[in-house]
């Protein structure tokens, strides 16, 4: 008795990439939230995050770190400047993440697991020192002397009194995910499009590395608004790199099939490339006899990102 697979049928590829498309939605939003309601246990840590504030701050002065208000005094030359710095500042940070990761999942399924796994290290490190080390921004800091931009010029997510605010945690200074996440948004766009089509010598095109103003913007951004300390952002970057040399990075040959085809001029599904095995202009791969071989199935993003899990 011969066993055989029987395919499924036309349906089954659609609900399976269904499927794993809302695993990936709940597991993301899970996390999301998860995080979200560990960061609300420490708001009521007043003084904790007071005192933490005033070590971060000398700390800063030991390490002749420059002062956070030589970036808010850019800022304060208009009121254009210092609106857009807030509204990065509230607007950006989640959106470019989600699309980020909306683009990965879709283009770079490979690198999608990856960025997923080194935010989730990041993010998971983060709500420890969120809960472990409640730290209160430079605006609220005395000695700092600093404007509270969000508050004077608009827009904010934060309200004006910390205590009254159930919907974020203003004491989660330490470390800046504002900076983290851009930081590996850059990270990662850099390193998913290395060795793209057209690009001489695999390594891809060197505009690619102008992504990295998004997290230099980032810094300025969450100083200039005295939103965090210089020191929270080292740390942010200190655990980003941990969590890279924790989480295995994405081999060459895990890069979406899309780009292989587009820099060879062949077409896996069609069969129109040519190459040694192939019949000319047919693409089909041939055995001894000069009978047509089965050619192997590409896998679709949401298969490609279902086998990594």
């Amino acid at each position: 008795m011969t066993a055989h697979t029987t395919p499924a049928g036309p349906a089954a590829g659609p609900r399976a990439a269904r499927r794993r498309l809302i695993r990936e939605l709940l597991l993301v939003a899970g996390f999301f939230t998860v995080y979200k309601a560990g960061r609300l246990l420490s708001t009521d840590r007043t003084g904790e995050a007071f005192r933490n504030a005033d070590r971060i701050w000398d700390a800063e002065r030991l390490l002749h770190l420059p002062g956070e208000g030589a970036v808010q005094r850019l800022l304060l030359h208009g009121d254009a400047v210092v609106t857009t710095a807030n509204t990065y500042y509230a607007a950006v940070h989640f959106p470019a993440t989600a699309l980020f990761l909306v683009w990965l999942y879709l283009r770079r399924p490979a690198h999608y697991l990856w960025t997923r796994r080194v935010l989730a290290v990041l993010t998971g490190a983060a709500l420890v020192l969120h809960l472990t080390y409640p730290l209160a921004p430079p605006r609220m800091l005395p000695a700092a002397r600093l404007i509270d931009t969000g508050q004077v010029y608009g827009p904010t997510v934060y309200r004006a009194a910390p205590d009254a605010d159930t919907l974020a945690n203003q004491f989660a200074a330490m470390p800046s995910l504002h900076f983290g996440w851009a930081l590996m948004l850059a990270i990662g766009v850099i390193v998913a499009t290395r060795g793209g089509s057209g690009a001489k010598g695999g390594k891809g095109s060197p505009w690619r590395l102008l992504w990295l103003l998004h997290p230099l913007v980032t810094l300025l951004v969450i100083v200039g608004t005295a939103n965090h300390y210089w020191l929270d952002a080292i740390v942010a970057a200190a655990l980003l790199g941990i969590a890279l040399l924790v989480v295995p990075r994405p081999r060459a040959g895990d890069r979406h099939a899309t780009d292989t085809e587009r820099s060879t001029g062949t077409d896996t599904d069609t069969g129109t490339g040519t190459g040694p095995g192939s019949e000319a202009g047919t693409g089909a791969d041939t055995d001894a006899e000069g009978a047509a071989l089965p050619r192997p199935r590409r896998k679709s993003t949401a298969e490609a990102v279902g086998a990594g899990k």
